[in-house]
Parts: C-alpha cells; sequence; structure tokens
C-alpha cells in the first residue's frame, strides 16, 4: 500500500497499520495510505470489518508540521476526506488506540465508528499551543460524545489526558489491557457478529447545551484568559458551532473559517516557529546522531542554597539520586527544609502525593564531604559567582571524582574554558546554566568548552530531556547567549533613562509589549547586587577607569531590590508591588545633572525599539562568532529564559517580522548620535542579510 501503511486481512477483518516515526504525523504520504487501505478494505466483499492501529508509541501524533505552508498539506486524500471515506462506508471501522492520539490523530479516531484504546494512551486536541485550532472536525466532534463543558475545556487549553479518564464515556468504547491489537479483533468480530449499527460521531447531537447566559459567562472567562492569543476564543466559537450552527456540515464550516483565520495570525506564525525552533535546537551540527553517551546513575550538587536545591529537584523528580553538598550543616538543612517545603506546595496543589514526596526526599544524599562525591556520574556546582571559589572547588573535584565523570559548572558568565584549566580532564568539563528558579524554569544552557569532549555534550544534551528542560548549546563567551545579550538590553534601558525616561515608563512600556516585567522590576527581583558584582569584576580587568552609573549609586545606597525592601522601587514589608520612589528619581536627576545631560521626551515606541534591536544586534554578533550555532537558537533561549513574549516569537523572529531593513536603519540612527554606545553600530551579519534580501533564518 504505502511506505508508512500496511494493509493485512485476518479472517473478515482489514487491518491497516500506520508506522510513520516517530508519531505517525499525519503528513500527505501516511494520509494515502490509509486511503488506499480503506479503498482495498471497502471493495472487498471478503472483508466484513477494518482495524485501524498505530504503533506502541503513537496511534497518530497528529498533522506533520513540517507540510504547513506547503502544497501538501491540502494534497488529496486530506484528513476529512479520510474521515468522509470511513464515514460513507458500509463497514465498521474501529480506532485502536496505544500512545499518542493527538490533534489530527484523534480527529482521525473520531471519524471511525469505534474507538478501543489502552488505558495509559494519551488523547488531547493541543491544536492551540500552536496558535490553531482543531481542523479536522475535533471541534464538531467531540462536544458530541462529551458533552459542550468537557470539549471546551479539553479543546481551549489543549490538554493531554490519559485514556483511562475517558471510561464510560461515549469518546471510547471500551479500554483494554494486554495486545491492543487482538482485543481490536475481537471487539470488531463482536460487532460484526452482532451486526452493532455503525456509530458515527456526525450523526450524535451535543448533549449539554449551555443557557446563553452560561455560555456569555465562558466567553468572557476564556477571552481573559487567552490575554494577547486569539485561537483559545475561535476554539471556543469553533465548539459553539458544533451546536449553533443549523447542520454538522455548516458546523464544519465555521472550523474552517476559523482555523484559515488564524493560520494568517501572527501569533500562530510565531507559535509554530517557536514548535519547530525548539525541535531544532537539539540537533548540534557536527555532533553525529549516533555520538555515544555515558551512564548518568549518579549526580552530585554543590551548594544547597536557591539555585543547588531547584537543581537538586530536577534530578530527584526524574528519579536520579542526587548527593547534596554544603559547607556547614546549618545551610544543608536549611536546603532541605526548602526542597521539602516546595515540594509540599506541589502536594497542596493535588500535582503529587506524599508518597511521590517520600520517594524524591529519599533520593538526596546530605553531605558535608567531597569524598561523597567519589561515584558520582556527574557533578554540578552551584556556588558563589567568583573564579577563585570556582577554582577551588573544581581542583577538589579533580581530585576526588571518578574518572569519566561529566564536571559542570552553574556559572551564568564566567569563562568554562578557564575554569576546564583547573582540572586535568579539561575534556569532562561542561556549563550547564540553570535559571532560576531551577526546579521551574524549562531552559538550561549547555555551554561547550574548548575542550569539551562529543560524548560530553551529547550526554547532558540527552539528561536535559530526562529532566524535561529545553537545552540550547552555547560556546564560551562572558555571558553565553542570555546573559550577554541582556547586558546590552539594561544598557539600553539604561540609555533611555538617563535621557529622559524614567524606570516606571520603560517598565510599562516594555510589559505593553508583552513581557510580564521591565527591565527594573526584573533587576529589583532578582538583586541589584549580583549584577553590581559583575560590574566591579569587569571594571577591575578594564585598563581604563570605569565610570559609575545610576545602577552603582543605587546599589550604594543598599538597595538591592525586593530582598532589601528597595532597589529602583521602594516595597512594602510583604508584598511584590513595584512603587515608583522619589529617591531614585532625585539619584536621576542628579545624575543627568552632573554629566550635563537634558531630558528629553520619549515615546513608548522609541522604548521597544531601543530595547528589542539591542538584543538582536547583540543576537547577531554571537551568530557571527558562532557562539549560537543559529537564530532560532536564540529566540529559544529568550522565550523560555527571559520572559520574551510567546505571541512575538522570540528577539529574531521579531526582527524578521519588523523587516531587517527598518532594524538596521534604526541602529545606524541611534549609533549617529552624539556620544553614542559604541555597541550601537550594526553588526556586520545584519548588514550581509540586509544587502542580499533576507531575514535570520
Amino acid at each position: 500500500m504505502s511506505e508508512f501503511a500496511t494493509y493485512a486481512v485476518q479472517g473478515e477483518i482489514a487491518v491497516i497499520s500506520m508506522n510513520k516515526p516517530p508519531i505517525n504525523g499525519l503528513g500527505a504520504a501516511l494520509r494515502e495510505g490509509i486511503g488506499a487501505g480503506l479503498t482495498q478494505a471497502l471493495n472487498d466483499t471478503n472483508v466484513k470489518g477494518i482495524v485501524l492501529i498505530g504503533t506502541p508509541r503513537a496511534f497518530s501524533g497528529g498533522a506533520d508540521i513540517t507540510e504547513f505552508g506547503t502544497p501538501k498539506t491540502t494534497h488529496e486524500p486530506t484528513l476529512r476526506t479520510v474521515v468522509e471515506m470511513m464515514e460513507a462506508g458500509n463497514k465498521p471501522v474501529i480506532a485502536a488506540i496505544s500512545g499518542f492520539c493527538l490533534g489530527g490523530g484523534l480527529e482521525l479516531a473520531l471519524g471511525c465508528h469505534f474507538r478501543v484504546a489502552l488505558p495509559d494512551a494519551t488523547l488531547g486536541l493541543p491544536e492551540v499551543k500552536l496558535g490553531i485550532l482543531p481542523g479536522g472536525g475535533g471541534t464538531q466532534r467531540l462536544p458530541r460524545l462529551l458533552g459542550f463543558e468537557k470539549a471546551v475545556d479539553m479543546i481551549v487549553a489543549g490538554v493531554h489526558l490519559p485514556a483511562s479518564k475517558f471510561k464510560d464515556t461515549l469518546l471510547l468504547d471500551q479500554i483494554v489491557e494486554g495486545d491492543l491489537l487482538e482485543a481490536a479483533l475481537a471487539f470488531a468480530r463482536k460487532v460484526i457478529t452482532q451486526n452493532e449499527p455503525l456509530k458515527r460521531v456526525r450523526d450524535r447531537t451535543v448533549p449539554d447545551i449551555p443557557t446563553d447566559e452560561a455560555l456569555a459567562e465562558k466567553r468572557k472567562a476564556v477571552v481573559a484568559a487567552a490575554k494577547r492569543f486569539p485561537a483559545p476564543v475561535s476554539c471556543f466559537d469553533a465548539v459553539c458551532a458544533s451546536f449553533k450552527s443549523a447542520s454538522f456540515d455548516e458546523g464544519l464550516a465555521e472550523e474552517r473559517r476559523l482555523i484559515t483565520e488564524l493560520f494568517k495570525s501572527p501569533e500562530s506564525h510565531a507559535l509554530r516557529y517557536t514548535f519547530a525552533a525548539e525541535r531544532a535546537a537539539a540537533k548540534i551540527p557536527g555532533l553525529p546522531d549516533d555520538t555515544p553517551l555515558r551512564a548518568i546513575k549518579k549526580v552530585g550538587v554543590i551548594g544547597a542554597g536557591t539555585m543547588g536545591g531547584g537543581i537538586t529537584m530536577n534530578f530527584i523528580s526524574a528519579g536520579l539520586p542526587v548527593v547534596l553538598l554544603e559547607t556547614k550543616q546549618e545551610a544543608l538543612d536549611k536546603g532541605l527544609a526548602t526542597i521539602r517545603k516546595n515540594y509540599e506546595t506541589s502536594m497542596k496543589k493535588g500535582k503529587l502525593t506524599q508518597a511521590q514526596l517520600d520517594a524524591c526526599m529519599a533520593l538526596i544524599q546530605p553531605t558535608l564531604s567531597y569524598q561523597d562525591f567519589s561515584d558520582v556520574d556527574l557533578v554540578i556546582e552551584a556556588v558563589f559567582e567568583n573564579m577563585d571559589v570556582k577554582e577551588q572547588v573544581f581542583k577538589t573535584l579533580d581530585s576526588v571524582v571518578k574518572q569519566g565523570a561529566i564536571l559542570a559548572s552553574n556559572t551564568s558568565a564566567l569563562n568554562i574554558d578557564q575554569i576546564a584549566q583547573f582540572t586535568k580532564r579539561p575534556q569532562d568539563v561542561i556549563g550547564l546554566h540553570f535559571f532560576s528558579p531551577a526546579n521551574v524554569m524549562r531552559l538550561l544552557e549547555v555551554v561547550r568548552g574548548d575542550k569539551t569532549a562529543p560524548d560530553v555534550l551529547a550526554t547532558c544534551m540527552n539528561m536535559a530531556r530526562k529532566i524535561k528542560k529545553i537545552a540550547v548549546v552555547s560556546g564560551v563567551c562572558d555571558g553565553f547567549i542570555g546573559n550577554r545579550m541582556l547586558a546590552q538590553y539594561r544598557a539600553a534601558a539604561n540609555e533611555l533613562m538617563v535621557q529622559g525616561a524614567l524606570p516606571q515608563q520603560i517598565d510599562g512600556a516594555i510589559q505593553a509589549f508583552g513581557f510580564a516585567m521591565g527591565p527594573f522590576r526584573v533587576a529589583d527581583l532578582a538583586g541589584l547586587d549580583i549584577s553590581w558584582a559583575g560590574r566591579k569584576r569587569r571594571a577591575a580587568a578594564s585598563p581604563t577607569p570605569v565610570a559609575p552609573i545610576v545602577d552603582d549609586w543605587i546599589c550604594e545606597a543598599g538597595r538591592f531590590g525586593q530582598k532589601t525592601g528597595a532597589g529602583w522601587y521602594r516595597y512594602e514589608a510583604g508584598k511584590r508591588d513595584a512603587i515608583p520612589d522619589p529617591i531614585v528619581e532625585a539619584m536621576i536627576t542628579k545624575y543627568r545633572s552632573e554629566n550635563g545631560i537634558k531630558p528629553r521626551k520619549i515615546e513608548d515606541s522609541e522604548i521597544i525599539e531601543r530595547c528589542m534591536f539591542a538584543l538582536v544586534n547583540e543576537a547577531a554578533r554571537i551568530l557571527e562568532e558562532r557562539i549560537a550555532a543559529r537564530a532560532s537558537d536564540v529566540d529559544i533561549v529568550y522565550l523560555n529564559g527571559y520572559g520574551f513574549p510567546a505571541h512575538v516569537g522570540g528577539p529574531m523572529h521579531y526582527a524578521n517580522t519588523v523587516g531587517l531593513p527598518k532594524v538596521l536603519q534604526r541602529l545606524k540612527d541611534f549609533a549617529a548620535e552624539p556620544g553614542a554606545n559604541p555597541k550601537w553600530q550594526p553588526a556586520a551579519l545584519i548588514v550581509r542579510l540586509v544587502e542580499r534580501g533576507t531575514g535570520f533564518n
């Protein structure tokens, strides 16, 4: 039949088996194979029933996203055509569901007359997470089986649920154990023997149509939760069409109209770009897929503070034992108590049980001795950001930890190559920059040193997936990808402040753009003393004197942010509201006066341009230097580690959307200003791309 779909007959039943790795994406070739199998079975008088089955990993994970925007998307048979073939046929079609049954995969199953599933199969319609909606009839069929309330919640949130959750619903006819194919064949024989009528979902009606008042209230809640994304609201409206339309086909037409609109939206474009970018980030140029991996069965973590504790939670939550080291018993006890408290908070929210909490805590081996690291396979230090301290730690590790173990630093900026020189095994040293809170944030910057061995890099990338992180590889430079760019973003914000804007205006503009917090509020949350220490470190290494800036004055006044009750803003005890402070405004006014700066009126649009284009320009230099492998890697860093608004798709995607010619012109404008920061000079890569008429890719 097809490379991806095979056909076999067992007695009176035809079996169409989908096998397109990795998750039976419903691309044109697989749809053709299914269609050919259905045609053959429907035309064979000896066949009385049909079973459609996938692999243990997936019935089908849905549409092949690589075909989006190409002619293959509409190549016949489309998913709708395949479903119509099943519905119009006179022979029962049974979907045998295992593994992932998501998106178009679930819509395919909904088009079958009957559905049987293993209890741990995963069902869902997650299209909303790509900024679209189920376009294969899912918004019309699911409400007919689950009712409006359950269907709209499932589709609007894009949740995945185990098949066991649908026991005793019309969605599944039977939940089976053991051999799925044998169970599906037995079910098919029963249907044939008993001459059961074919159950076409389209012939049903939605069982729980809400009142107009309830519907309006529900839509209002969806609109509020959707914020900048149109897809959740369109999903809601499409589900409503399942009972508001005069016929099933009219409901399908409304679903098609809505998904067509969404496909054109910039938000959907950004989300689909991000989906592809996340997968691309896992592919490392020059690193073969078959690179051997080192076994990671036991992990060591140095430091039980905020970072070390969060890092520890990642591993014990994944079932890996951790040796957690501190220098003093008091600090160790405090760290363990914090980890337990974090798990207890999750338990109160119903996210884990007491037994799971106890199992996680039992995986921690607290210690005050480096000797307990002798048998770990990976050790990560999360100590103070000071090279002298790192030197002491890595020299000790080199003398204690077994050969072949990976030695990692959680540094956010320091030179990994220099750290590697503190050992006799630089090939085993790597940077693993977790983002705070480490047990929550998805991003992991994997910093590849000049001598880091390929198998060390491959092992750490694989390990990141196991602890549910999105890993992006960075080369060695001050600040790596994210913090190096952040320095220029903050510099742009500081320039704006000095030239006439106040922190609250700058933060307000950035928040209106889509960030949860602006640069000054973020700085207060992170702690101003951290960046102050970095500035002092760089100033000490500078051959010329470095002039103080307003940030330094703030820190010299003991204002380190939220933790001290004052930073760029002031904070009332027990609250996190950022309150503009006249003391800060007076410092800014004094700085302008002492430096002969006459403040000017600055529009919010200029704030966005300067802050965003500063990120883009520095990222272009990072790409030129091959610190990052691809522009989309930069976007993944900023989307997952720095709160860049998801509906925009990352700074590089934003630059493409705005247009690189405009970005280049504005950079030239900023660079031409008297006394401009040399960093405003456009990166050579941007100039070349504009000359070629292309964007970042």
